[in-house]
């Protein structure tokens, strides 16, 4: 209780990041996404880097986030932010591109481009919010929503003889020679707010390093579509998303590129 306390007065003493614009967020109350749009804000200003990144904006919960970044930004459709992000990255390759996305859009109507833009490896960063449900839409089942977990789509539960079973993302993308980064975090405790900025920021430096395609998945609450109390939410996360969906990297090769990029680079002088 005492961090908590301490870690709430120091955000709440803390300027707001450079790189985000003065309005007000139009998350739901309780919600995950506030809190990782401002760390990767944070990020942003730690790195320098707000003058040249360009943010993919997807349709879900954060489909107004060129609102708060104040960074270049473009709105992707439905599901293609890493194809969006893909054309930015390759005609200016000078620019720090992240595509930041929903469950419902990145690991159902987009899947195709995500996998494909891991697979190529691509010099982008996604930021991916995983709360098991479509939030903006209602509370439909998601590619993500757990086993018997009931949504508008599924009153009775997740029938996996229906419809299969959860995806989970950051394990299926690992195993893509492509990837260079790949960890799952979440942002229900202090402790876990810093290791999830962390990550972020890495994933980030990564991107400026040219080390090719990273991931990183935020395991997040949806109080409104759950039905859920914000602190009931983050109970409920712990005790169901987590063992579902278990934190850590899985994937990180980053030393390795950083090596072969030097040793390329002394030959080349060479």
């Amino acid at each position: 209780m005492a961090e908590s306390t301490a870690t709430a007065t120091r955000a709440a003493n803390s300027p707001r990041p450079h790189s985000l614009t003065d309005k007000e967020f139009s998350y739901c109350g309780g919600c995950g996404h506030g809190i990782v749009t401002r760390l990767v804000g944070e990020v942003i200003d730690e790195l320098g880097i707000e003058g040249r990144t360009v943010a993919v904006v997807p349709v879900g919960c954060s489909v107004t986030a060129y609102d708060f970044y104040a960074t270049d930004a473009v709105e992707a459709s439905h599901g293609r932010a890493p194809a969006v992000a893909t054309g930015i990255k390759r005609a200016r390759p000078d620019r720090i591109v992240f595509a930041y996305q929903g469950d419902g859009d990145l690991a159902s109507i987009g899947m195709a481009e995500t996998v494909h833009a891991a697979t190529r490896g691509e010099n982008i960063t996604v930021i991916f919010i995983n709360n098991a449900i479509y939030g903006m839409t209602g509370g439909q089942m998601a590619p993500t929503s757990l086993p018997g977990q009931v949504t508008q789509t599924s009153p009775y539960g997740r029938d996996v003889k229906l419809v299969g079973y959860p995806i989970r993302v950051v394990e299926l993308l690992s195993t893509l020679t492509g990837v260079t980064y790949a960890e799952r975090v979440t942002v229900d405790t202090p402790a876990h707010v810093r290791k999830a900025k962390k990550a972020i920021l890495k994933g980030f430096q990564n991107q400026v390093d040219g080390l090719g395609y990273s991931i990183i998945e935020v395991v997040s609450s949806c109080p409104t579509n759950w039905g859920l109390t914000p602190v009931k939410a983050f109970d409920w996360l712990r005790e169901n998303m987590l063992p579902y969906y278990p934190l850590g990297v899985y994937k990180d090769i980053s030393d390795e590129k950083r090596a072969e990029l030097a040793s390329a680079s002394e030959g080349a002088d060479a």
